[in-house]
């Protein structure tokens, strides 16, 4: 296995081979921030940690490795990983940076003595503890009493039984809904008194109630629209950019920097997308576009469309595709909740290739595999997304390496890196 190389401006650093086979949910507050992500291993914590040296040596190295990846995951939110009692017991978690973990103790952990006394020496530690799938009088209390925040499956909670786990541990702890699929059901649990929630509740657009589109959204869905044109008309560009002052701004910074290295500072608009070129406008239009009318959505909403661009534009090389952007597929692929627009409504309106279309509507479409290694890879559903890399004819390790450079990438042109 190649080991991908990441570059971060003009530096270089290569993630712990150990994380790279994981996914993650994020989970957001009330007003829709991220609070932090639940990380999703490929095969569970303990496989990865069973067989470490436990000489001090060992256990700073794996530190400094897991922090690199946890800031590259995680974006300096909290990180909630799942422990067994196996990682509990023998103090596996101490491997993870404290002000970054939450200990999320599955439910399928008893709470005897010696779990009890793990769970304080990670407190004393300076650890946050979350118990998953939590239920009142269940045979965790003993637990409740050290918890932190308490996780209720909305799934397999009744909503009175929900708002009385609130009335009682929310002054104590900080309640949070998982499994929170519709913002129906997000509005509803934040009526109850959840403080936090998980689920891709966010990624479902919640249509406008007037049917005329606000003028800066109306802005860079025609942008797209021209980019997605088979000729473009820079002259329409150019007013386009124009109309927003912040792209402006965004195009000369991004001319001037290191990047490209011109000798001459770039002043005008018209000059700046002439020295582009064709291909890099169409590049740059559908990034700032994407994070223009993402500003007053969540940021992971705008990150994962980043991501998924970017993951399928570094496969495209590797897969057959029959010419279709996958970049765009990948950008496209989110944009309905981008923009709070129905996707049948925005793909109307934007002029893709067919087989783009038909993917991202559930259609028939040789650009199905990939699609769905996509979301596979994205949501940590391994056996599905080594089944789709075999289709494909990539190594699944590849595929891992390749997503983690896309995450890399989206955190760096979001300003994150």
């Amino acid at each position: 296995m190649t080991t991908p190389v990441f570059t971060h401006g003009s530096k270089e650093s290569t993630p712990d081979p150990g994380l790279r086979f994981v996914a993650r949910q994020p989970i957001l507050t009330a007003d829709e921030n991220v609070f932090g992500y639940e990380l999703l291993f490929r095969d569970g914590v303990e496989n990865y940690f069973r067989c470490r040296d436990s000489d001090a040596a060992s256990r700073s190295t794996l530190d400094s490795s897991l922090l690199l990846g946890l800031d590259v995951l995680c974006d300096k939110h909290y990180a909630f990983v799942n422990c067994t009692r196996d990682v509990l017991v023998k103090d596996y978690a101490v491997l993870l940076p404290p002000r970054q973990t939450v200990i999320e103790v599955l439910e399928t952990v008893h709470p005897d003595e010696i779990v009890v006394s793990a769970c304080q020496r990670l407190k004393q530690s300076g650890y946050l503890i979350a118990l998953d799938d939590f239920i009142a009088n269940g045979p965790r209390e003993p637990l409740a009493a050290m918890a932190d925040i308490l996780k209720v499956d909305l799934r397999s909670t009744a909503p009175e039984q929900q708002s009385a786990i609130v009335r009682r541990y929310g002054g104590r702890h900080r309640v949070l809904a998982e499994k929170v699929e519709t913002r129906e059901e997000f509005h509803a649990a934040r009526s109850r008194g959840f403080l936090y929630f998980q689920g891709y509740f966010f990624r479902r657009p919640e249509v406008l109630t007037a049917r005329d589109i606000p003028r800066n959204l109306a802005n860079y869905l025609r942008m797209l629209q021209e980019v997605s044109r088979a000729e473009l008309n820079l002259r329409v560009i150019e007013q386009l950019v124009k109309s927003e002052v912040s792209l402006c701004y965004r195009l000369l910074r991004y001319l001037n920097s290191a990047r490209f290295c011109f000798g001459n500072e770039i002043h005008s608009v018209r000059h700046a997308l002439t020295m582009l070129g064709e291909r890099e406008i169409r590049r740059w239009v559908q990034l700032v576009a994407t994070m223009g009318a993402g500003q007053t959505k969540s940021s992971e909403l705008v990150l994962s469309a980043l991501v998924r661009a970017r993951f399928c534009e570094l496969l495209a090389p590797r897969v057959a595709h029959g010419g279709s952007d996958l970049f765009l597929m990948g950008l496209m692929s989110l944009m309905d909740a981008v923009l709070e627009i129905p996707m049948s409504e925005l793909l109307e309106r934007v002029p893709l290739d067919q087989a783009i279309k038909n993917v991202i509507l559930g259609g028939p479409s040789h650009l199905r595999t990939i699609f769905r290694l996509m979301l596979a890879q994205e949501s940590g559903e391994w056996p599905a997304a080594a089944e789709l890399a075999r289709l494909l004819h990539l190594p699944k390790d590849d595929v891992a390496g390749v997503y983690w450079q896309a995450m890399q990438w989206a955190r760096q042109v979001s300003g994150r890196g």
